[in-house]
């Protein structure tokens, strides 16, 4: 033993008050602790291995997996195996094992643990995925140390000659991991090992160079290796548990552990070192398909003892060819000559669906020259560009982000870089989501007459979240800096300003204004300008769907893009010198249900939960029927608007079921027509569930009367956690206070409701101004 083994007695438990000693100081952190607590389990490990008996031929204790790799946190577990030569009997490796098991299992460290042959190991190692990758970083611990290394040296070659093979497997085993796990640089509460760009991917990179195939970009791999260990060291201390996830309720405590400010510091710190390996490991998958798909073209030259092979350059744009798969820059271009390079490098990589060689960016980062401002022409052209490439644009913007390029040519980025966004509707951070709003864009180019403007705005349009007041005022006031610094003409600035100022218009009027409504639709139009307004109501709604379908599932779906759409159109209407248009006409759904007359309901699937389409004669508290009903039968309303036209009530409900199957809707439909002739206590129903309901510490209720939303009605909106039951509340509020709903919009944002109810008095006049506020005071207390 060394002097540090000979300090501690296994059977006195000395290991374990050394580990709490070692964890417990202040002085060693990071990768100086991990190695010294892999050196403290080797030496215990090398002397229960000792009294066990494995200290002679034939037997060995190594080390695999992170282990292997010297990778403990303050609660990994201990991935071993005993291995044995084919002449030991497997019975006396066994019995070894045992008397060896059960110090580690009291000492309470987790074990995994095995037995096995060399030969058994080997054979398991090129059938196994997870095992090859654990033996791939095998290490001695005890014991033989031929065995270790004879294993060792067989995994690796058998990993050679199979990489062809094996590896478009561990690549479809890495994208069922991300499917499972998510991003590590976009979740909220990311799994530093399993999420895509996590721990488990630089193993997987490391697999992949040792195969000898393809290489990965080792630039900031190591750091990121060892800041990804440094935050789950701290998320295991915090915890006191072995975990990888970084939960909420840690995230402050983590942060200041490692004296990081706070939370979103710590999901920017963890989400830039995500993005580092998502890069790097995306580059290597690349190389590992162009190795596989076949040499790449190019001469052969005798080079005396061997033939090399001089790849084909394939000419992308001026200065730009593409060699093995990867944009480089040509032979004669030299790269301190032209600020633009970079951009004009990325934007032709993009074009060509390649991704720029990690060298070249490197290059070009060291050497480029400062931008010059304004930008010259060239520079702009180049941006717009990599803008308008579509998916491949995030590889190559990636490239140039992580080499610093970006940061120094747009002054202002690094704030947005990884910034987090804690509304739920959005999963990606600040940055990421602006990429994917760029990509949306370039799909709807077709449909505006000005495709720069668009992109321009795309990326830009959130620049001002992370600063005090409303962000979309805020990126309107920084836009034209930004923009005159890309040589952007002044008349083509203040159509992205108006865009970036109202890029929610249309989203948020289409969701809590009526579109039916004279006052909606001259809202939009003021919005739009005196220059061209149609062309920007096309670069609106088109800006719309890209930034809404880049937020996330929950932002977008069919029945929002319709109703964004009936908008857009009422407005062109306007426009063109038209009167605003009667009510649209109903859906044939809808027709079928009037058509029919009475009450119907019907249900019809949706693309984001079950669409139920109510009809009946309009009456004051329909609409409080129809959501009492829904509740109780359990459906949660996520969206709904309701409307009359001639005379009939028309609703359309996006719900989901709480669990279990949904009612039918020969059901739903008997149950309002009780519910509407008085025979079904309904109000009993809903107080029931409301018994049932746990309580919960969310705000309080927000209800207040929207000002000159409308000239013919009064605009109520009400703002709440959402909760069974919520809607028919305010609704049959609303019809016992002797006012009529005559349109109302109904949105469910995450875990928060926001509705909106256009109301009139008797005499269909909008609401007096004390009348108004009598409605505000009745449904706050209501919903107390």
């Amino acid at each position: 033993m060394s002097p540090m083994d000979s300090r501690f007695d296994p059977e006195r438990g000395g290991f374990t008050e050394l580990r709490a000693q070692l964890l417990g100081r202040t002085g060693i952190t990071g990768p100086a602790r991990r190695r010294a607590l892999a050196r403290l389990t080797d030496g215990w490990l090398s002397g229960l291995a000792a009294d066990a008996g494995v200290n002679v031929g034939g037997v060995a204790l190594v080390a695999v997996g992170g282990f292997g790799r010297g990778e403990l946190s303050p609660f990994s577990d201990l991935d071993l195996v005993l291995l044995h030569s084919t002449e030991t009997p497997t019975s006396y490796a066994e019995m070894l094992a045992e008397r060896l098991w059960y110090p580690i299992w009291d000492s309470g460290i987790r074990l995994d643990h095995s037995v096995r042959s060399v030969g058994g190991a080997r054979q398991i190692a090129r059938q196994d995925l997870p095992a090859v990758l654990g033996m791939l970083d095998l290490r001695h611990i005890a014991g033989d140390p031929e065995l270790a290394s004879t294993l060792h040296r067989r995994v690796l070659a058998d990993w050679r000659a199979d990489a062809k093979e094996r590896l478009p497997a561990l690549l479809a085993s890495c994208r069922e991991r991300a499917e499972r796990s998510g991003e590590l640089a976009f979740a909220t509460t990311p799994d530093l090992k399993e999420s895509r760009g996590g721990l488990r991917d630089l193993v997987v990179m490391r697999a992949v160079a040792a195969s000898w195939l393809a290489d990965c970009p080792h630039q900031g791999l190591e750091e990121a290796r060892s800041a990804l260990l440094d935050v789950r060291d701290a998320v295991q201390t915090v915890t006191g548990r072995p975990t990888d996830r970084l939960q909420q309720q840690d995230q402050d405590a983590v942060a200041t552990l490692m004296g990081l400010d706070d939370r979103d510091m710590l999901l920017r710190h963890v989400s830039a070192i995500g993005r580092t390996v998502v890069h790097a490991s995306d580059l290597t998958w690349h190389r590992v398909g162009r190795v596989i798909q076949g040499p790449g073209r190019g001469a052969f030259t005798d080079a005396g003892d061997r033939l090399i092979r001089r790849p084909d350059r394939t000419p992308l744009a001026d200065g730009i060819v593409e060699q093995d798969g990867e944009a480089v820059l040509a032979r004669t271009v030299n790269p301190a000559t032209s600020p633009a390079l970079a951009l004009r490098a990325a934007a032709a990589a993009a074009q060509a669906g390649l991704p720029v060689s990690p060298a070249t960016v490197v290059r070009l980062a060291r050497t480029r020259p400062v931008m010059p401002e304004p930008w010259p022409p060239v520079a702009l052209d180049a941006f717009l560009a990599l803008l308008g490439a579509g998916e491949p644009m995030i590889t190559a913007w990636e490239g140039l982000d992580q080499a610093g390029l970006i940061s120094e040519m747009l002054p202002g980025w690094e704030r947005l870089r990884s910034l987090p966004q804690r509304d739920p509707i959005h999963i990606y951070t600040v940055d990421r989501h602006l990429m994917q709003t760029a990509v949306n864009a370039s799909a709807l180019v077709r449909n505006v007459s000005r495709p720069d403007l668009l992109l321009l705005a795309a990326i830009f349009h959130d620049i001002g979240k992370g600063l005090p007041g409303d962000h979309s005022t805020v990126g309107a006031e920084m836009i034209p800096s930004w923009l005159e610094r890309l040589g952007v003409v002044k008349a083509d600035v203040e159509t992205v300003r108006t865009l970036v100022q109202h890029h929610l218009l249309l989203s948020e009027t289409a969701a809590h204004r009526d579109p039916d409504d004279p006052a909606t639709v001259a809202r939009v139009v003021d919005a739009l300008g005196s220059e061209s307004p149609s062309a920007v109501l096309d670069l609106l709604h088109a800006l719309t769907e890209s930034d809404a379908t880049a937020a996330g599932p929950a932002a977008w779906s069919p029945w929002k893009a319709s109703q964004v759409r009936y908008l857009v159109d009422r407005v062109r209407s306007v426009l063109a010198g038209e009167p605003v248009p009667d009510a649209g006409e109903p859906s044939r759904t809808e027709q079928e249900l009037i058509a029919a007359g009475g009450t119907g309901v019907v249900i019809r699937p949706g693309e984001t939960g079950l669409e139920v389409t109510v009809a009946a004669p309009d009456r004051p508290g329909l609409l409080a029927a129809a959501a009492a009903v829904l509740t109780v039968h359990r459906l949660t309303v996520r969206a709904a608007a309701a409307r009359s036209i001639d005379g009939t009530g028309l609703q359309t409900w996006t719900v989901t079921p709480e669990f279990g199957d949904p009612p039918e809707a020969s059901t739903l439909r008997a149950d309002l027509v009780k519910a509407l002739d008085g025979s079904l206590d309904i109000a009993a129903r809903l107080a029931k569930r409301a018994r049932a309901r746990k309580p919960t510490t969310a705000a309080p209720p927000a209800v207040r009367i929207v000002e000159n939303a409308s000239e013919r009605a009064t605009v109520l909106e009400v703002r709440a956690h959402d909760s069974p039951g919520l809607l028919a509340g305010v609704a049959s509020t609303l019809s016992g206070l002797g006012v009529n709903v005559t349109s109302a919009r109904v949105h469910t944002h995450g875990a928060e409701a926001v509705d909106i109810f256009y109301l009139v008095g008797l005499d269909g006049s909008p609401l007096r101004p004390t009348r108004g506020r009598e409605i505000v005071a009745a449904v706050v207390a209501a919903l107390g």
